[in-house]
């Protein structure tokens, strides 16, 4: 049995994934059994990592005051969410992700489930029960990075999920932030029109390709959960909460269900954002608990904050997959698209081969048109590779000619994270076209295959060390 048929196997249970992952590739996850403190150890340990180019899935045995393992870093590599949909490369991510979640499954409910396994609605007292971490010194404290609440709206027979920052505000509360305005927002205006709060879960930690389904980018009414089903190749496990029925997953760590009140608030933030700055803008809501649903043996499932690679891949595989789907369809002569970890969200890179002048600034008008993170697009040719910066900006260096190869569109809907926008929300966009062009003037420096070949076999035979 292959890699890719046992990863297969493990189901939608994350305990079971972890343990044949850390199986299959043990030199891809790294346990830290030496006890380390809640309070920014998490965060430096994947610091001090990524400083090395090392990105492993992480396992801390003992967290101060969790009472419980905690795991995260899992989509720190593009080789490990390559692996977690099948065992493709990463150049064949967004092929696979595109072609997975256009299978749309409609959940299959179960009686029980994991998170079942202890349900309690009273004695609640979340500063306990919840597991959570401090991830930056500027945090406001611990925060719940990998909450997904999932929405159900009876009377529209629609569902949501999506990821919100969270922290512990008392006992039986919540805060957590709507900022970025996007469906979850508006089933609370529609049930704020309604006169009446809006029933939720909060997710609390299940298996990878649910988590992925919660990033994916979907039209209104269109459903996260049946997302979750093509991932998985089979119809996402289910569970109802007591309370309100809303289907969680079956397999989850920890599920909260309560009430979003439109007219409470609850202060949160500053929390390190995927800027790489400390924001404190929020919508600042308020979720009231009122049950607790849990497995046994749950983990916490952290996802590291701040612009680090699992926040950035996490948020933008599923943008990158859509994008390259909507150029290609539209512009055979893509090659490539990429989103730079030093970009954060905000920068992207195309590759193409043009078939016309102009066709290079369509491309990017089409990207800066389609995604409203985006502030930046560099277009470049098919043979540079959009996957390093560097030869990007090579190519921007031999190609760009400021007075000619620019434009700018400003007063567009940005992120409400981006520090730089104004306090309206608004921002710039721009368009660098870094191609040769018709009349470029330079034949680009190779060597051929074969010297390369050569150079490889005489290197690994030299012998190592000064000379």
């Amino acid at each position: 049995m292959n890699s890719k048929t046992m990863l297969a196997d493990t189901g939608q249970d994350l305990h079971r994934f972890q343990a044949t992952y850390e199986a299959l590739f043990p030199d891809d996850v790294l346990t830290v059994r030496e006890p380390v403190s809640r309070d920014e150890d998490v965060t430096a340990a994947v610091w001090a990592l990524a400083a090395q180019g090392r990105h492993p899935a992480l396992r801390f045995d003992q967290v101060s005051g969790l009472g419980t393992p905690l795991v995260t870093n899992l989509f720190a590599s593009r080789q490990r969410v390559g692996r977690m949909l099948g065992g493709v490369p990463p150049e064949g991510i967004h092929a696979e992700y595109q072609a997975r979640s256009r299978r749309l499954l409609a959940p299959r409910e179960l009686a029980s489930g994991a998170v079942t396994q202890q349900v309690r609605s009273s004695g609640l007292d979340l500063t306990r029960d919840i597991p959570s971490i401090r991830h930056f010194a500027t945090d406001r404290g611990p925060y719940i990075t990998n909450a997904i609440i999932v929405a159900e709206d009876r009377d529209e027979g629609i569902g949501n999920m999506s990821y919100h920052r969270s922290m512990v505000h008392s006992p039986g509360e919540i805060a957590t932030s709507l900022h970025s305005r996007g469906h979850l927002w508006r089933m609370l205006r529609n049930a704020e029109a309604k006169g009446r709060p809006l029933p939720v879960a909060m997710v609390i930690g299940a298996h990878p390709l649910f988590m992925l389904a919660g990033a994916a980018r979907l039209p209104y009414g269109a459903d996260e959960r049946q997302v979750a089903g093509g991932l998985f190749g089979q119809p996402l496990d289910v569970v109802r909460t007591p309370r309100y029925g809303i289907a969680v997953p079956a397999h989850a760590e920890f599920v909260l269900e309560g009430v979003i009140d439109p007219a409470a608030r609850a202060e949160e933030g500053p929390f390190g954002e995927f800027t790489g700055y400390s924001s404190d803008r929020s919508t600042n809501n308020l979720l009231r608990v009122e049950t607790l649903l849990r497995r046994d043996d749950a983990w916490l499932l952290d996802v590291v904050g701040g612009n680090s690679a699992e926040h950035l891949n996490l948020g933008r595989i599923p943008r990158e997959s859509e994008m390259v789907e909507k150029l290609r369809d539209r512009f055979p002569g893509v090659t490539a698209v990429h989103y730079p970890s030093s970009g954060t969200h905000f920068h992207a890179y195309v590759a193409l081969r043009q078939s016309r002048p102009g066709e290079a600034r369509q491309v990017m008008l089409g990207l800066l048109g389609w995604d409203p993170y985006l502030k930046t697009v560099i277009a470049v040719d098919e043979d540079v590779d959009v996957m390093r910066d560097e030869e990007v900006l090579w190519a921007m260096a031999t190609h760009f000619q400021p007075h000619q190869d620019l434009f700018v569109v400003d007063g567009l809907p940005g992120s409400a994270l981006d520090p730089s926008s104004s306090p309206d929300g608004t921002t710039s966009r721009l368009g660098i076209d870094a191609t040769r062009g018709p009349h470029f003037d330079g034949v680009r420096a190779r060597v051929n295959p074969e010297a390369m070949a050569r150079a490889r076999a005489f290197l690994q035979r030299a012998p190592s060390g000064a000379g």
